[in-house]
C-alpha cells in the first residue's frame, strides 16, 4: 500500500512539474506590461493596428492533441468579460502564431485551424478597446494544451460554446497578461 501510494505522489509530482514548464512567450507583449498600439483595435473609438502579436510557446504536455488560443479581458464592463480572440484546432505540434495570425484573410494560420466569433461578433483577432477612463484592463493571452484532436464547432461557434469544449478537454495551459487602458 505504502509502495503504490508513494508511486503515485511522485507520478502526481512529475505531471505536475511537467506541467510547470509549459510557457507562453511574445515579442510584442511582456508579462503585465502595456499592450502597443498596434495590437489595440480598430473601431469603437480606438484607433489601432488590430494586429495580433507572436505567440510562442514550449513545454506542452505530453498527449496533447491539439492546441487553442484565447485572449479575455475579465475587466469589460458587460458582466461576463470580452473575448477578444478565439483559435482551436490548432495541430498538436504548432509552436507559434506570426504576427498578424489573427487577421483571418492573412491565411497566417496552420491548416486545419479555425478562428471563431469573438464579442465583436466577427472571427479573428480582435484588439483591446477598454471604455475611455476605466482603469487598464487585462488582457489574457491562453494557450490551451487539448486531449481532442480537434472541437466540433466551426467558425460561426460563440465563445461560451468554444469555452465549454476547451474547459471538458483541457489537459494544460499557459498565460501571459498584457494591460491596456485609455
Amino acid at each position: 500500500m505504502y509502495r503504490r501510494l508513494t508511486l503515485a505522489c511522485l507520478l502526481a509530482a512529475a505531471a505536475s512539474a511537467q506541467a510547470g514548464d509549459f510557457r507562453l512567450t511574445s515579442p510584442e507583449l511582456q508579462p503585465g506590461a502595456r499592450l502597443a498600439d498596434e495590437q489595440v483595435f480598430n473601431g469603437f473609438g480606438c484607433q489601432g493596428g488590430n494586429v495580433s502579436p507572436a505567440l510562442a510557446w514550449s513545454g506542452v504536455p505530453a498527449g496533447t492533441k491539439s492546441l487553442a488560443v484565447t485572449v479575455y479581458d475579465p475587466d469589460a464592463p458587460t458582466g461576463s468579460g470580452w473575448w477578444h480572440w478565439l483559435v482551436f484546432n490548432l495541430p498538436a505540434d504548432t509552436r507559434a502564431l506570426a504576427k498578424g495570425a489573427g487577421a483571418v484573410q492573412a491565411g497566417l494560420m496552420p491548416a486545419g485551424a479555425v478562428q471563431s466569433r469573438t464579442d465583436f461578433n466577427q472571427p479573428g483577432y480582435g484588439g483591446p478597446c477598454p471604455p475611455v477612463g476605466d482603469k487598464p484592463h487585462r488582457y489574457i493571452f491562453t494557450v490551451y494544451a487539448l486531449k481532442a484532436d480537434s472541437l466540433p464547432l466551426d467558425a460561426n461557434a460563440p465563445a461560451a460554446m468554444v469555452g465549454f469544449y476547451l474547459h471538458q478537454n483541457t489537459l494544460g495551459k499557459a498565460v501571459l497578461t498584457g494591460r491596456y487602458g485609455r
